[in-house]
């Protein structure tokens, strides 16, 4: 673990605040890590996760002795000397050819952990189409099943993590230059990345094209460690100063759309002034309209006085 600082003048205090915890944390750091022995496809697949995730990346161009799921004492220094809590270590042997291995940190400690295969990658610079800008905020795409396990849903959202970059209040439609899109098939997770181009459509919203920009690669799950729970809740917490005041009969959906609750009394229908009608006309009774013939009727009396 690294030593504690004392700030001896200003610009060492700056420094060390801007490392602190805050209630809006900074934009993630990604380390790219090779490990002790690596292959040309994993070296390529680590240099275009940098590509995509600059300028909030710290690219490790130099072999590590770095064994995740043995030691993560490694990890938590780098994590700690590089202010990152995002890393991809990438291996190659004989038992687990072309491997990645995602880890999210939370604390100053390993949070969780995925391990993946890469299969059928296709490197960035081989596609001869446009690139997006540098430090863009990507559409992420997430399809296929992604909520049957626990499991699952982690690493969703280690790839949110991942790739969101920036929280801005408003984005502009014209900035979103590139869809990263994560599809969930048959136990493997297929990556794509596409530049989108924003074309005349006749309406008042434009039509959008998507050209494929790359890199092109399958994952398949591997190890893992997952979370532990303790941790897991302190990572999801709140502040409060974020969270806000709870308003009464008001909820927020996923996708931030309110929604409200109306209490009203109940109505008495038949107090409702409508438009007078034949045909809504209240009805009498069979049986009323007995009670009045007979009441209508003259009694025996009355009958023999009038004979």
């Amino acid at each position: 673990m690294l030593r504690t600082v004392k700030p001896k003048n200003a610009r060492t205090k700056r420094f060390l605040d801007n490392r602190a915890p805050k209630v809006v944390e900074n934009p993630k750091t990604l380390l790219t890590i090779r490990g002790s022995t690596t292959s040309l496809i994993v070296n390529q697949a680590l240099a275009d996760l940098h590509s995509l995730k600059k300028p909030t990346a710290v690219n490790f161009t130099k072999k590590n002795d770095v064994h995740p799921f043995d030691s993560t004492q490694n990890l938590e220094f780098f994590a700690q000397k590089n202010d990152a809590s995002l890393m991809v270590v990438g291996t190659h042997n004989k038992k687990r050819p072309h491997d990645l291995t995602f880890v999210r940190m939370f604390d100053g400690q390993v949070l969780d952990m995925y391990e993946f295969g890469i299969e059928n990658f296709v490197s960035l610079h081989d596609f001869a189409t446009p690139k997006c800008a540098i430090g863009m905020k990507p559409s992420l795409a997430f399809q296929g099943d992604w909520t049957s396990t626990p499991q699952l849903e982690n690493m969703r959202s280690l790839f949110v993590d991942l790739f969101r970059g920036e929280q801005p209040d408003q984005v502009n439609l014209a900035g979103l230059e590139y869809v990263i899109s994560l599809t969930h098939i048959a136990g493997r997770i297929h990556l794509r990345v596409y530049t989108s181009h924003l074309k005349k459509s006749g309406v008042k919203l434009p039509r959008i094209e998507v050209v494929e920009m790359g890199p092109r690669m399958d994952l398949v799950p591997r190890r893992a460690v997952d979370p532990v729970t303790e941790l897991w809740k302190h990572a999801i917490r709140v502040p409060k100063e974020i969270k806000g005041s709870k308003t009464k009969n008001v909820s927020t959906d996923g996708l931030g759309d309110k929604f409200g609750r109306v209490h009203m009394q109940k109505q008495d229908l038949s107090m409702v002034q409508t438009r007078k009608m034949k045909g809504l006309k209240r009805t009498r009774d069979p049986a009323e309209e007995g009670q009045e013939e007979s009441a209508d009727a003259p009694s025996p009396a009355k009958r023999a006085r009038e004979d």
